[in-house]
C-alpha cells in the first residue's frame, strides 16, 4: 500500500522529470500611470520564460479597444513573444470586426482569443456568437484562434451538454485552442477534458489558472463566471483579509502549485496563466514546472 507521503514524493519526482512544458499568460490594459508600470514590470519579468503568447483582455469600448491594441503591438515589437490579443463581437459589426482583424494581421499579430463577450445590460441575445466570430477571423487570414471553455459551464448556458456543443461549434468552426476557465477543483477540469475528447471535440484544451492574490475580490469573480470555490479554500483563508500579502499570496501560490502538479502528472503540456498583470507567483509556478528564463 502506497503512503500519502509516497504519494506526494512520487509526484515531486515526476514533476522534476517534465519536458516540454508551454505557458502563457494573460493581461488587461492599465487604466492608471501606476497599473502601467505594473503591467510592464510583469511583462519583462515573465517574458524571458518564452510563453507561446501573452494575451490581453478587451474592453467593450473603442477606447479600451485602442488600449488593448497597443499594449499587443508594444508586446510584439518590444518582447519578440507572440502576442494575442482579446476580440468580442457583441458590440460590434461584423464590418467593424474585419477591420480590426485586418489591422491586427497588418501588424504582425498571428493569434487572436475569439469571445462573445458579455451582453450589455437588458440584452438577451446577439446577433453574433463566438463561432461565428471564429468564422470570420478565418475567413480574414489563417489566425490561430483561441476560444473559451467552461469547466463548469458557462452561467448562461441551459446546461453542461448545450454548453460542450457550443465549444464544438466553435472548434468546427476553426478554432485550435480552447482555454479554460479558472477552476480550483482538479478533477473538475479532468472530467470535462474527458468529456470534449467523448464529444469528437479535437482541439488543445489548456487549463486557465489563477494564483490567487485577493480572495474577496476572488469571490466576487467566482460569483458571475460559475466556478465553484471549495470548502477548504474558504477555511485556508478565513481570518487573513487584514493580514500581510505575503501570507495570502503564499497560500495562493501554494493552491496553484499543487493544481499544476496533478495536472502535468494527468498530461497536461501547456498551462494558460491569468496574472491579473502580476508576475510573481505566475513566475515561481513556472519554476517549479521547469520554466525558465535565460538568466
Amino acid at each position: 500500500m502506497v503512503s500519502y507521503a509516497q504519494g506526494i514524493d512520487a509526484l515531486n519526482q515526476s514533476l522534476s522529470e517534465l519536458r516540454d512544458i508551454d505557458v502563457s499568460f494573460e493581461f488587461f490594459p492599465p487604466n492608471s500611470e501606476k497599473m502601467e508600470q505594473t503591467l510592464w514590470k510583469s511583462v519583462e519579468r515573465l517574458a524571458p520564460l518564452k510563453p507561446s503568447y501573452m494575451s490581453v483582455t478587451y474592453g467593450a469600448n473603442s477606447g479600451e479597444r485602442d488600449r488593448t491594441h497597443d499594449v499587443v503591438k508594444r508586446i510584439n515589437q518590444q518582447t519578440g513573444i507572440a502576442a494575442a490579443p482579446h476580440l468580442t463581437c457583441v458590440d460590434a459589426s461584423k464590418a467593424e470586426l474585419q477591420q480590426i482583424a485586418k489591422d491586427y494581421w497588418n501588424s504582425g499579430i498571428r493569434r487572436i482569443v475569439a469571445l462573445r463577450g458579455d451582453l450589455p445590460a437588458g440584452v438577451d441575445k446577439t446577433d453574433m456568437y463566438a463561432s461565428d466570430l471564429v468564422a470570420l477571423l478565418k475567413d480574414v487570414a489563417d489566425f490561430d484562434i483561441s476560444v473559451a471553455a467552461y469547466p463548469e459551464k458557462h452561467p448562461e448556458a441551459a446546461n453542461a451538454q448545450s454548453d460542450l456543443l457550443n465549444l464544438k461549434r466553435k472548434a468546427e468552426a476553426g478554432a485550435s485552442e480552447a482555454i479554460s476557465q479558472f477552476f480550483f477543483d482538479t478533477s473538475t477540469f479532468l472530467r470535462f477534458r474527458d468529456r470534449t475528447a467523448a464529444a469528437g471535440i479535437d482541439i488543445d484544451l489548456v487549463p486557465g489558472i489563477l494564483p490567487v492574490t485577493n480572495y474577496q475580490t476572488l469571490l466576487k469573480f467566482a460569483g458571475f463566471t460559475n466556478v465553484h470555490v471549495p470548502g477548504w479554500m474558504h477555511k485556508m483563508f478565513d481570518g487573513l483579509d487584514k493580514d500581510d500579502q505575503t501570507t495570502r499570496n503564499l497560500l495562493g501560490a501554494s493552491i496553484a502549485m499543487e493544481q499544476v502538479k496533478v495536472l502535468a502528472k494527468e498530461g497536461v503540456k501547456h498551462f494558460h496563466f491569468y496574472t491579473l498583470n502580476r508576475s510573481e507567483l505566475s513566475y515561481a509556478i513556472c519554476h517549479m514546472l521547469g520554466v525558465r528564463g535565460n538568466g
